[in-house]
């Protein structure tokens, strides 16, 4: 099976960072920004086409209102910047090697490699612009590979072949729509492809109804006879998390509809005919998050991750016969969120394996398929005080992929044989001379109480005790909104903690994931504006630490992390020194009219519909460009100019009404990007940016 996961976000939600940092009305009528700095067009970052002592941007990234930057930082900066980890993608089906991905040293973009065993040198497979997100093996005999690639951060997606001995890439998805590889009829090696039209190629930019379609595909001859089957047309938009039955005659899949509603659905592959079977067909009181994890061995049942029995979602097994759920997981009070749920070996010896996210820490958990017990994991000294993601068994070795990640550095893949119990390391994060991750300052979970008495919790990275005195802060909002800030490797920013004594705090505001249903579902709708109270409250508490001066904090973030920034800016704007969003919503009638039509409903439940006009006038009511007149502190908007999901008009309204109004504002404005500045040039930029506004601001 492929992509075996315990849940399904991904392109379904709203996730959104900006890319490597972390991250509507008609569009508005006004002429293109203009660079204020000259852009060189040469392809290193930062290249002036003269000695000069200022930083020249990316020949894509347009600047608006940034004063001149100096080089002088630049080397501590990017050095931080050229801390690359590796992020597990696939199993060879035959042999023991590993697909991954990763951005080489001196790259622009994360691509695939290939990796022939542990500590191998990674071979590269895919080159180009735009970033690989996604791959796989053919899954037979490993004759091919399958991956993804969208074009200037548009997300796109198109699939194409690849040899990986000629690293040849064919096409095989047509263009003008947005395609996914959602499994495969493994004894025939055909792959099934998940395809919705996007919003570009209707009439007027809007589609009115939407079809998402399931095709068969042969990547060896899509466009011969028989190449391309058509096996279903599916309402909408939601649709994912496909596993083919082990007989290979049904495929189950769910329907997202919002963060703690969802359906898993099962179609026969011969007739097209599917059902719904959670909820069962009839009933219409159960609400509840389903998601489809795995057939059992038998293909009698499914693995599903569902929050219908408690705040968090458990692993269940499902009995399609008799309808019966048996809880798996009821004993862990945190939420399963990924794993691998395959068929496993038959003997039912090969356990289930879990993420579970454990207060912002992942860890890895195992579920005896026989009893459905939780296994006792092996003890495993490399996994200690770090999280744990992307676990996948190998079909034919029964070895578990894993990916490490912490505070002292980004993903490190490994292997775990829990036969033995022996662990072993494939890949380690690559950083520059002189830069020591054991150094990196460790993190901790933070609680306080917010407007109406409940406790809150964030993530708080402190600087080094050299840096005395009570420290700036740079409080960082997550997106989503149902993400949720965990424990991990900081990225760029470690160089604000490290060279410039800024703190990090990543406050976890209602809305957030990982906490229960009730705390996720406590900012929809009308309630949007207690999660900016909760923001409010954990502005407030930095003036308690005493580390932390609560008098400097600049609130930071990406996509809806974005859009609280400009909340920040707009409803406590005597609170903070600035803000800096990234591909953040100004306007939530503007943004649920021109984001992409595949996600609008999705967005809809979780923000209100605009199209009923109580509710267009409360959502306008708080859209912080409707009280742009309350910005009086120092602001920085990042955009990439195609976002299919904050369209670069929600940015550009913003700055065009504070610009009006004689209000300083920073603007960068990629043609390169789409939701995150994934670009390493772009993103070196942006962080040079956001380190010059905060010293304007907090760092005086």
């Amino acid at each position: 099976m492929l992509r075996r996961h315990l849940a399904v976000l991904g392109a379904v939600g709203a996730l959104g960072t900006l890319g490597a940092l972390g991250a509507c009305s008609a569009p508005v009528a006004s002429s293109a920004p203009q660079a204020t700095q000259a852009s060189s067009g040469a392809t290193a970052p930062f290249a002036p086409s003269a000695p000069s002592t200022s930083l020249t941007p990316p020949a894509a990234l347009r600047v608006e209102g940034v004063p001149p930057l100096g080089r002088e930082a630049l080397p501590a900066l990017q050095k931080y910047g050229e801390v690359v980890g590796h992020q597990f993608i696939d199993w060879h089906p035959t042999q023991r090697e590993m697909l991954v991905t990763h951005r080489a040293p001196g790259r622009s973009t994360t691509q695939l490699f290939r990796l022939r065993g542990p500590m191998a040198t990674p071979e590269p497979l895919t080159d180009g612009a735009d970033p690989v997100p996604w791959a796989a093996w053919e899954p037979r005999r490993g004759r091919f590979i399958l991956f993804e690639r969208a074009s200037g951060g548009d997300e796109a997606y198109q699939v194409f072949r690849l040899d990986p001995q000629t690293r040849a890439a064919t096409q095989l998805t047509p263009a003008g729509e947005r395609h996914d590889v959602a499994g495969w009829i493994e004894s025939r090696s055909l792959a099934l492809v998940l395809s919705v039209p996007l919003d570009r190629t209707a009439a007027g930019g809007r589609r009115a109804e939407l079809v998402t379609r399931l095709t068969l595909v042969d990547p060896l001859a899509p466009d011969a006879p028989g190449g391309r089957r058509l096996l279903g047309e599916l309402p909408g938009a939601g649709w994912g998390a496909f596993e083919v039955s082990p007989d290979e005659k049904r495929i189950a899949f769910m329907r997202y509809i919002a963060a703690t509603h969802s359906e898993a659905w099962v179609m026969d592959i011969d007739t097209g005919a599917r059902r719904r079977v959670l909820p069962a067909e009839g009933d219409t009181g159960t609400r509840a998050a389903h998601f489809v994890a795995g057939w059992t061995s038998d293909g009698r049942g499914l693995y599903v991750v569902s929050d219908r029995a408690s705040e968090f979602r458990e692993l269940m097994q499902f009995d399609l016969a008799s309808g019966r759920l048996a809880r798996l997981t009821s004993h862990i009070p945190w939420d399963v969120s990924e794993g691998d749920a395959g068929a496993g070996d038959g003997t039912g010896s090969t356990p289930l394996a879990m993420i579970v996210n454990v207060d912002g820490r992942d860890e890895l958990r195992l579920v005896d398929r026989a009893t459905g017990r939780e296994r006792p994991l092996p003890p495993v000294p490399a996994l200690a005080g770090g999280s744990v993601g992307r676990a996948r068994f190998h079909r034919a070795s029964g070895e578990l992929a894993l990916v490490r990640t912490s505070t002292q550095g980004p993903g490190q893949v490994m292997s775990l044989d829990l036969a033995t119990g022996r662990a072993e390391a494939w890949t380690r994060a690559s950083a520059p001379p002189g830069l020591d991750l054991t150094q990196m300052p460790e993190q901790q979970v933070v609680r306080w109480q917010s407007f109406d008495g409940r406790t809150l919790s964030g993530v708080l990275s402190l600087p080094p005790a050299r840096f005395t005195g009570r420290r700036p802060v740079l409080m960082w909002m997550h997106g989503g909104p149902e993400g949720q800030s965990k424990l991990g490797w900081n990225g760029r920013m470690n160089y604000l903690l490290l060279e410039r004594g800024v703190a990090l705090f990543e406050p976890n505001v209602r809305g957030s994931s990982g906490y229960g249903k009730t705390f996720l579902d406590l900012d929809n709708g009308r309630r949007r504006e207690d999660s900016v109270q909760d923001m409010a409250s954990a502005i407030d508490w930095t003036a308690t630490h005493p580390r932390l001066d609560g008098r400097k904090v600049v609130v930071y973030g990406g996509s809806y992390g974005g859009y609280m920034a400009l909340a920040a800016a707009t409803r406590l704007a005597d609170k903070i020194a600035g803000a800096a969003s990234a591909v953040g919503i100004s306007n939530f009638v503007s943004f649920l009219e021109n984001t992409e039509t595949y996600r609008r409903d999705l967005r809809r439940a979780e923000y209100g519909d605009e199209r009923d006009p109580a509710m267009r006038e409360f959502l306008l009511s708080i859209s912080p460009l409707t009280h742009a007149d309350r910005v009086n502190k120092p602001l920085l908007v990042m955009q990439g100019k195609n976002d299919p999901r904050v369209p670069w008009t929600e940015s550009e309204q913003i700055v065009r009404r504070l610009q009006q109004r004689g209000v300083p504002v920073w603007y960068l404005l990629a043609d390169n990007e789409g939701h995150g500045f994934v670009r390493r040039e772009n993103a070196d930029f942006a962080m040079a940016t956001l380190v010059r506004f905060l010293e304007e601001t907090v760092l005086k």
